[in-house]
């Protein structure tokens, strides 16, 4: 295997475990009455590589599951990136 691989499997693993840390800090903070993190920010965690550790994160810890934006978004964004890594590997692959 080639260290692209390596190097991408580290990056995913960094960006799920930040997913996974801001989405309980966000519930955390919520239950607390205190600065939250923007909805924006946790759709882009998601959209750079975080969206199946957010994903499942928020159901685990029942966050933000009542938001469309969320409960759709985050799965389509995934899929997407999914898709991607798909064709990259089929393209590209060894």
């Amino acid at each position: 295997m080639n260290i692209l691989f390596y190097v991408l499997i580290l990056y995913l693993t960094v960006i799920n475990l930040i997913a996974v840390i801001i989405a309980i800090h966000d519930k955390n903070s919520a239950q607390k009455h205190k600065w939250r993190v923007k909805e924006e920010t946790l759709l882009l965690i998601s959209a750079l590589g975080g969206g199946a550790a957010m994903y499942i994160t928020m159901h685990i810890i029942r966050h933000k599951t009542k938001h469309l934006k969320f409960m759709l978004g985050i799965p389509l964004i995934f899929l997407g990136e999914l898709a991607v890594i798909i064709a990259v590997v089929y393209f590209y692959g060894t």
